[in-house]
């Protein structure tokens, strides 16, 4: 069954189901393969894109829920927030392993976005689900709070 899906702006007829869940589309048919699989549950964030902006875990997302709205990969994603926060987790080498850090890095940008002043309980309520089998969530944090100072003090070395 072919079905129309905005991925990154762009809009592509896919080959799947309605079942199929949206992380299999965009790794398999469509070679997105920034977003992670990780538990297939929708319980770690690996698999974490926006849709329409708001984060949401692909695996458990059938295609048919995703409809005309539009899905932003870590590939695709633009933007201050991210351009930001991708600064920031080179600057304080947030990443060990790097496999959670899609799915991390798609949720903060829309936490930035909301909320460009987020303070401890914003970061935790937003990433919260979003696991690091490394234990990086320290410098996860800061990375969000250091993006977010570039944010709202652009003129301030950071």
């Amino acid at each position: 069954m072919t079905t129309p899906l905005r991925v990154n702006g762009k809009t592509t007829a896919v080959n799947a189901t309605p079942e199929t869940p949206l992380l299999w589309v965009l790794r398999g048919e469509l070679q997105l393969t920034g977003t992670k699989f990780g538990c297939g549950m929708a319980l770690c964030g690996a698999c974490t894109v926006q849709i329409d902006g708001q984060p949401t875990r692909s695996c458990m997302t059938p295609l048919s829920a995703v409809g005309e709205r539009g899905v932003e990969t870590i590939e695709g994603l633009q933007g201050p927030q991210i351009t930001a926060l991708r600064r920031a987790w080179t600057e304080l080498d947030v990443v060990q392993c790097g496999y959670c850090q899609s799915g991390q890095l798609v949720a903060a940008a829309a936490l930035l976005k909301a909320t460009p002043k987020p303070t401890d309980a914003d970061i935790d309520a937003a990433m919260n689900g979003h696991l690091c089998r490394c234990g990086t969530y320290p410098r996860i944090r800061a990375g969000i709070l250091k993006a977010a100072g570039m944010l709202t003090n652009p003129g301030v070395a950071s």
